[in-house]
C-alpha cells in the first residue's frame, strides 16, 4: 500500500520516539497469529456447512438466508468497530473479538432450524467482522511504523490459516461430528488468544511521526470519490468470489460431484493455499509486471479458473479450478485498496475496503438464491463473471491513480 509507506515513525531514543518501536517485531508476530487464527476458525466453519445444512433441513435458499446472519452481523459490527478502536485501541478490540469469535463458532451445531441458525450466525458474523476491522486497523499502524510493505504478509497468514483449518476439517470430517469438531476449534481459539493476546495488550499501537505530508486524510472531490468507488467495486468483485468459494465450494463438491467429505473440504484448503502463495509473491509480481497488469491478469486468470471449477464434470478438475481461481484473486484486493489509498489517503483505503468486504458478505447469500433458481454450478459462474468485470474495470482505471514511472 503505497500511502502507508510514506508514513514515518520516530527513531527509538530520539525526542518524541515511539515507545512501541522496540516491540515492533513482537507486535508483528502477534498480529500474524491473529490473522492466521481468523482464517483457521472461519475455514473450520465453512467446511462444516454441508453437515449444518443437513442438520437444519435447510434448502439452498434457506441456507442463503441464514448466511445473511453472517453478513448482517459483520456489517453492523464493521460500522461500529472503528469507533471502538479509537476509544479502546485496536489491540484491545482485536483480543476481545478473538475471544468472541472462538466462542461463537461452536453455536451453529446447537441449532435445528434455519431461523436459529441465522440468529447464531448473526453473532458469529459480528465477531468475525469486528475482528477483521480491528486486525487491519492494527496492521495499518504497524505497517506505517515499520515503513515496510508487509501488509500482504498478514493476509497471507489469513490464507494459510484458512488452508490449515480446511485441511484439518477434511481430516476429521469422517471421524468427528460437527459438534465435537467446532467445540475443539473453540478450545484452540481460546488457547491461542490467551497465549498471544497479552503481547497486544501490553503494547499500544505504534504512532507514526506526523508530518505535513501525513497530517490527515486528503480531501476528496467529486471525481476522486468516483475513482475511489471504482477501486472499491473492483475489490468487491473479487471479494465476492472469495466469500462464495468459502461457503459454497465445499457443498458444490459434495452435493454436485458426490465427493467424499474429506475431498470436498480440500477445495477451500487448495483455494486458500493458492491465495497465500499468490500473496507471498505479490510484491515481486507487481515489481515486474506493474499494478495494472497484475490486476487485469489476475482477474482473467480467476475468471478462467472459476469457469473450470464451476462447470467441470469431476471433483479433481474442480479442485484445479479452485486453485487457479485463488492464484488469480490473490493480489487484486490489495492492489485495488492500495491504489485507492495512493489517490485519496486513508479515507480512500477505508472506502475501498468497506466496499470490498461487502462483496465477501453479499456473495454467499446471493449464490444461495441463484442456486435455488438455477443450480449451484450455474450460480458459481457469477464468480467468473465478476472476476472478468474486475479485470475490465482495472484496465479502465489504469491512469486513475498516481504511480511511479513504469509501474502502472
Amino acid at each position: 500500500m503505497p500511502l502507508l509507506n510514506k508514513l514515518r515513525s520516530a527513531a527509538p531514543g530520539n525526542e518524541g520516539a515511539n515507545p512501541a518501536a522496540t516491540s515492533l517485531p513482537a507486535l508483528r508476530a502477534a498480529l500474524t497469529v491473529f490473522f492466521a487464527l481468523d482464517g483457521f476458525l472461519f475455514a473450520g466453519w465453512v467446511v462444516r456447512i454441508p453437515a449444518i445444512k443437513e442438520q437444519t433441513g435447510s434448502s439452498a435458499s434457506d441456507l442463503g438466508l441464514a448466511l445473511l446472519g453472517v453478513s448482517g452481523g459483520a456489517v453492523i459490527t464493521m460500522m461500529l468497530t472503528g469507533r471502538l478502536c479509537r476509544r479502546f485501541g485496536s489491540h484491545t478490540v482485536t483480543v476481545v473479538c478473538g475471544v468472541l469469535l472462538s466462542l461463537s463458532i461452536a453455536l451453529p451445531t446447537r441449532t435445528h432450524s434455519t431461523l436459529a441458525l441465522g440468529l447464531v450466525l448473526l453473532m458469529f458474523g459480528a465477531a468475525y467482522g469486528g475482528a477483521n476491522v480491528a486486525m487491519n486497523s492494527a496492521a495499518v499502524d504497524l505497517v506505517a511504523a515499520m515503513r515496510r510493505p508487509v501488509m500482504s504478509s498478514f493476509h497471507a497468514a489469513f490464507s494459510f490459516g484458512g488452508m490449515a483449518g480446511a485441511g484439518l476439517g477434511g481430516l476429521v470430517a469422517g471421524s468427528l461430528s460437527p459438534t465435537t469438531h467446532l467445540l475443539a476449534l473453540t478450545g484452540i481459539g481460546l488457547v491461542v488468544t490467551a497465549v498471544t493476546g497479552p503481547t497486544l495488550l501490553r503494547h499500544p499501537a505504534p504512532t507514526p511521526e506526523r508530518t505535513e505530508a501525513t497530517a490527515g486524510p486528503r480531501p476528496m472531490d467529486g471525481r476522486t470519490r468516483k475513482v475511489v468507488a471504482l477501486f472499491g467495486v473492483i475489490a468487491l468483485c473479487t471479494a465476492y468470489g472469495e466469500g462464495a468459494l468459502a461457503e459454497w465450494g465445499t457443498l458444490h463438491l459434495q452435493q454436485d460431484l458426490q465427493a467424499r467429505p474429506g475431498v470436498a473440504a480440500t477445495g477451500y484448503s487448495l483455494f486458500a493455499l493458492a491465495m497465500a502463495v499468490g500473496r507471498l509473491s505479490g510484491t515481486t509480481l507487481m515489481e515486474r509486471l506493474g499494478q495494472t497488469r497484475t490486476l487485469v491478469g489476475g482477474g482473467l486468470l480467476a475468471a478462467g479458473g472459476m469457469l473450470l471449477g464451476a462447470l467441470a464434470p469431476t471433483a479433481w478438475l474442480t479442485l484445479l479450478g479452485f486453485a487457479v481461481t485463488g492464484l488469480g484473486l490473490a493480489n487484486i484486493f490489495p492492489v485495488a485498496v492500495g491504489r485507492a489509498g495512493a489517490l485519496a489517503g486513508p479515507s480512500g483505503v477505508a472506502a475501498a475496503s468497506t466496499l470490498g468486504y461487502g462483496g465477501m458478505l453479499v456473495g454467499p447469500p446471493a449464490i444461495g438464491f441463484l442456486a435455488d433458481w438455477f443450480s449451484l454450478p450455474v450460480a458459481l459462474t457469477t464468480v467468473a463473471l465478476l472476476a472478468a468485470a474486475a479485470a475490465l474495470l482495472g484496465f479502465s482505471a489504469r491512469n486513475a491513480s498516481p504511480a511511479r514511472p513504469g509501474r502502472r
